[in-house]
């Protein structure tokens, strides 16, 4: 469903939400070596997220990224609209084109309210919910 960009800027936000702080930032050849992204491809998803004002940016020896807002203030639905935007809950899986309630594919009626949950879910669930799973070992998230 989500593109491997997305899954890897997720991957590096909780990265960051879990080693980072506003005194320490952290290099990308750490958190390259640290989720097994190649560094380069990296490197162009951080900026994104920089750029949208998620990540907090700076270059020199001290440089690095780190949270520009706290964890719980990011989503995951603000991740993925930036990277793949928000087609991927909507685009319908048989046609080319939108399905509607008015104009549905065959499947339409079916994973519409699927979509509206998994959207839902996006939307509520933020880095700061997956930093305290991570944590606790209550769930195994991998990053």
């Amino acid at each position: 469903m989500l593109s491997n960009t997305s899954k890897y800027a997720i991957r590096a936000v909780i990265y960051l939400a879990l080693y980072s702080s506003n005194k320490k930032m952290i290099g990308i050849r750490e958190i390259s070596e640290g989720l097994g992204i190649p560094t380069p491809f990296l490197g162009k998803i951080l900026q994104m997220l920089a750029r949208h004002q998620i990540l907090d940016s700076h270059k020199g020896p001290h440089g690095g990224f780190s949270l520009k807002r706290p964890a719980i203030d990011i989503s995951l639905m603000d991740i993925v609209e930036i990277i793949d935007g928000t087609d991927v809950f909507d685009t319908c899986v048989i046609r080319t084109t939108k399905c509607s309630e008015g104009a549905p594919c065959s499947l339409h009626h079916r994973l519409a309210p699927i979509r509206k949950e998994i959207k839902a879910i996006f939307n509520t669930e933020t880095i700061a919910d997956l930093v305290t799973e991570f944590r606790s070992g209550r769930e195994k998230i991998r990053i």
